[in-house]
């Protein structure tokens, strides 16, 4: 498995709490749950991948309950990904539909404007969807993003996990031949890479070896992001944001963060010192104190 065109392939078994809803826009089905109430405007995630569901930002839960004290908080399935739809043979499935179903998720919330978090891939799309929708965004989180232009992400496995992404990449023959357990095994080794703490990914592990992928959505968007170059977009961004990193994320540099940051004006930047490509997970309460200061 390459490991340059997965940026947060993973998920988890979805909450048994979780109650949601769908509804049609664009030829697919999106599902999606709000969590929360209160006055204040409402936070919708944006998930990583792509070609996995929004369930591993689960593992957030303690801050994402905190933020649903004073709004709703808003999860969503991608289209071909979750409870979502399927994607139908020869249906179109690249950055401006994923822009598209955003925007639709919002119609059908009712929102103006709302609060956008994107995480990992998820980053991307939300600075996506900023530069096209404007009005619509009322403050930015950027986390641990993929860099505005995509081939300029830095994976740095290679540099410090040499051993793990050899084995990993005995994989890729069988993966490339559509062999699911070649699959699911090259995702583990890749799981293994994401965290700081040792204690926080064996916590993890079991939940995220459930992982749920869908390699035909990964490769279409991938595919369709090598022709974009959000850098231009980015100085124009006039609402509040927040760009994110953890300091040891091996999937995407911490100098992607910093440069995104540098972009955009007027952006606050944080460094999470223990915490690897989630830090939501791995230093929750100083990122639910962080978020809510910053919202």
């Amino acid at each position: 498995m390459k490991t340059a065109a997965l940026l947060l392939l993973l998920a988890l078994p979805l909450a048994a709490q979780e109650v949601g809803k769908t509804f049609e826009t664009n030829g697919v089905t999106i599902w999606y749950e709000v969590r929360g109430a209160g006055a204040a405007t409402p936070l919708i995630i944006v998930n990583g991948g792509p070609g996995f569901d929004h369930a591993y930002t689960h593992l957030g839960d303690p801050v994402w309950d905190r933020v649903a004290k004073t709004r709703r908080v808003v999860f969503y399935d991608q289209r071909g990904n979750g409870r979502s739809s399927e994607l139908k043979p020869g249906q179109s499935c690249n950055l401006a539909d994923q822009i598209a179903d955003l925007d639709a998720l919002r119609a059908q919330l009712g929102l103006e404007k709302f609060v956008l978090l994107g995480h990992s891939w998820g980053g991307y799309l939300v600075m996506a969807y900023a530069a096209r929708h404007p009005q619509r965004v009322e403050k930015l989180i950027i986390v641990d993003s993929a860099a505005p232009k995509i081939g300029d992400t830095k994976f740095m496995f290679n540099d410090f996990f040499p051993d793990t992404t050899a084995k990993q990449e005995a994989f890729n023959f069988a993966d490339t031949m559509g062999d699911k357990n070649a699959t699911a095994e090259g995702l583990k080794l890749y799981l293994t890479m994401l965290f700081y703490s040792p204690e926080k990914r064996d916590a993890a592990m079991p939940r995220l070896v459930a992982s749920d992928y869908h390699k035909a959505v990964n490769e279409s968007v991938w595919n369709d992001l090598q022709r974009f170059d959000l850098n231009p977009e980015l100085a124009k961004f006039r609402m509040p944001t927040l760009v994110v990193t953890g300091r040891y994320d091996l999937n995407v540099a911490p100098s992607v963060a910093w440069k995104i940051h540098q972009a955009i004006p007027g952006s606050q930047f944080v460094i999470f010192e223990r915490s690897g490509h989630i830090p939501y997970y791995e230093e929750a309460e100083a990122f639910a104190k962080m978020l809510e200061g910053f919202l």
